[in-house]
């Protein structure tokens, strides 16, 4: 992987922040995209903006085709069966909203069990919160080892025949954890459960296969795998998609309407009501282009590389704690200072040009796990280098050293 190549994608990393280089180390909230992506938004609104499935002339029809190209992009690198599986959705959140609503309200009663884990991002505890209450079911959740890891034999053990709905992250947005969907989805469906899996720390980074993993649902957004904000995916299985309705209306997911009643176009339409993120979508086919030429084994690979140089280097700083596994872990370090607030922390950094994130991370739940109220955050992708940690490792020390020095 030619790294320097790589960089001259990014105009963006060419700038200085507070007088030194941007080190961008917050790719886990949001990811930089390459020219190649913001070039091809460019050109559809430069020649072709149009909407698109309504008009018969040229531009509306190279419309169409780049939006639904991008379906077809997006089918082939996650290996969904049918493009029909495919629902462009405003990310994850809206997408795991979406099954919550539309699967959850139909297949959830009273008494019914709904698992999830203390490490999940909020988009993936909240909606499932808010179906308990609508149907007066239960959370349960799987217990997390003391390094943020969770255990098999413990999926297994909180599963019963009132389980319906298995809700699990496959990287921890905070951890780094790297749980193992496809155990997870076969226990799941021993139990005649069905599993949404939240995939937006997951799908930049590591090649993912959703027939092989077996799982319902799953969930991604664009603008955390070098693509634009404003569009996600959902995956999910024709056959349940098929039985689900809609939960937004109008527009172009209709086939018959009539004054006082409508019937649905087919898969996947029937979810995408009104105009869809047509920019956003060949934003994110340039950015699936991207990473295939690249190689999702290789982004992989370098991260493992840049994660292990960087949490050996974090390790021997005195007074820190690392959070997550020491093993096996995604390509992120969530850590906190003695003596240092993590938004101090991370205002200390950024006048140093290196961009991280501070805060609960929108999962406060695992904070209390974690017995804290916030952390700090750094996060790798395929164009940060090993220089940029070393100087994000002495930006640490001198920060460490002005806050804890005694004058």
């Amino acid at each position: 992987m030619d790294i320097n190549a790589i960089r001259k994608d990014f105009p963006i990393l060419n700038q200085k922040v507070h007088g030194n280089p941007l080190i961008y180390l917050d790719t886990s909230a949001t990811s930089q995209s390459p020219v190649q992506v913001t070039d091809a938004m460019s050109e559809y609104y430069n020649e072709y903006n149009s909407n698109v499935h309504r008009g018969v002339h040229t531009l509306g029809t190279k419309a169409t085709d780049g939006y639904e190209q991008a379906r077809m992009k997006v089918r082939s690198f996650i290996n969904a069966k049918r493009y029909e599986e495919i629902i462009f959705t405003r990310g994850t959140t809206a997408a795991i909203n979406l099954v919550a609503r539309s699967f959850g309200d139909v297949n959830i009663s009273e008494g019914d069990e709904i698992v999830v884990t203390e490490m999940e991002h909020h988009a993936n505890i909240v909606p499932w919160q808010e179906l308990a209450k609508r149907k007066n079911a239960k959370l349960v959740f799987i217990p997390l080892e003391e390094d943020g890891t969770i255990k098999l034999e413990n999926v297994e053990a909180v599963m019963t025949d009132k389980t319906k709905i298995v809700a699990v992250t496959h990287v921890s947005n905070v951890l780094g954890t790297i749980n193992d969907i496809k155990s997870i989805a076969e226990i799941a469906h021993k139990h005649d459960a069905y599993i949404t899996v939240d995939g937006a720390q997951s799908v930049p980074h590591m090649s993912v296969d959703v027939q092989d993993l077996d799982v319902d649902f799953y969930a991604f957004s664009g603008h955390k795998m070098l693509g634009p904000t404003g569009i996600g995916v959902l995956y999910g299985k024709a056959e349940i998609l098929d039985k689900m309705e809609p939960i937004e209306y109008g527009g172009d997911m209709i086939d018959f309407v009539d004054l006082r009643e409508s019937t649905w176009t087919d898969l996947p339409v029937k979810f995408e009501a009104g105009t869809p993120m047509i920019a956003e979508a060949i934003g994110l086919s340039a950015a699936i282009d991207y990473i295939n030429e690249v190689g999702a084994d290789e982004i992989l690979s370098y991260e493992q590389e840049l994660v292990k140089y960087a949490y050996d280097k974090m390790s021997e700083i005195e007074g820190i704690e690392i959070y997550g596994p020491t093993e096996e872990r995604a390509g992120l370090i969530t850590f906190n200072l003695d003596g240092v607030h993590p938004h101090d922390l991370a205002t200390a950094l950024d006048s140093d040009g290196v961009a991280v994130r501070a805060g609960h991370h929108c999962a406060q739940p695992l904070m209390k796990f974690l017995g804290v109220s916030s952390t700090a955050r750094a996060s790798f992708y395929l164009y940060n280098t090993k220089d940029e940690i070393d100087f994000f490792i002495d930006s640490l020390k001198r920060t460490k050293e002005f806050f804890t020095h005694e004058f």
